[in-house]
């Protein structure tokens, strides 16, 4: 009986998914023109690009190309942000610096009276967006790439991670993730669970769970940074060098 939930899990929440959609809120394309036109307004580093989805529609991605790359970094921010909002764009820039190209890609966003839970409905969205993000990169390229990914982003990295075929990326980094984990058990690459100690409740309860999944895979940890909240203000340079070392040891 175990086994055959455990066969019929995935397939379960995909039917629960669909019918969520059919009575969810229709994405803000609005909005994200918003965030893209006040993204490109100020954007000092890195450039602007352009990618297509099936149904017609382009999001916008910030590459930063490093001067001697390691590998590339796919940048996925919080609920409802864009991609150089404050913490994003402070990671997308320093860990070019550090050498690894970056690509920051806009999300799908709802109202900014959405809850976690309205979000659902979005994911194959989402999920799309990482794998054509993948694509781009994997085109200019780059042999490593990995997901460094915050807060509902960090939720959506995972849905993509655990339910695309070939999700094509080498490590993942999920930065105060909003409802745990799911299924760590169909990810096989090297992940670094980071959240601070002042963080949502939400990101730290179930740190310790979480810690015993990641556990399962070779180079996987957890590191809880102290005095850090859910932004990392004031924290920032700690949190860039401890991804920074984490990639450097798991994409060689």
């Amino acid at each position: 009986m175990t086994m055959l939930f455990r066969t019929l899990k995935p397939l379960l929440a995909a039917v629960l998914l669909v019918l969520a959609c059919g009575a969810a809120r229709a994405q803000d394309y609005e909005r994200e023109a918003r965030w893209a036109s006040e993204t490109l307004a100020t954007l000092v580093v890195g450039e602007p690009v352009r990618i297509a989805q099936k149904n017609g529609h382009e999001f916008l991605a910030l590459y930063t190309r490093a001067a001697q790359p390691r590998g590339a970094l796919i940048v996925a921010h919080g609920r409802g942000w864009g991609p150089d909002f404050e913490l994003y764009g402070t990671l997308r820039t320093r860990l070019a610096e550090a050498g690894w190209s970056t690509l920051s890609i806009q999300l799908p966003v709802l109202p900014g009276t959405a809850k976690i839970g309205d979000y659902l409905p979005l994911f194959p969205d989402s999920n799309e967006r990482f794998g054509l993000a993948v694509k781009w990169l994997r085109t200019q390229g780059y042999a490593k790439v990995a997901i460094v990914s915050h807060s509902l982003g960090a939720t959506m990295a995972n849905q993509y991670l655990i339910t695309a075929d070939a999700p094509g990326v080498d490590a993942w980094v999920f930065i105060s993730i909003i409802n745990g984990l799911e299924e760590m058990y169909r990810i096989k690459v090297p992940v670094l669970d980071v959240y601070g100690t002042l963080d949502w409740q939400v990101t730290r309860y179930g740190g310790e769970e979480r810690k015993a999944q990641i556990a399962k895979v070779p180079g996987s940890e957890q590191v809880v940074i102290d005095g850090a909240e859910h932004f990392f203000e004031r924290r920032t340079d700690e949190l860039t060098r401890v991804i920074a070392d984490f990639l450097g040891r798991n994409l060689k």
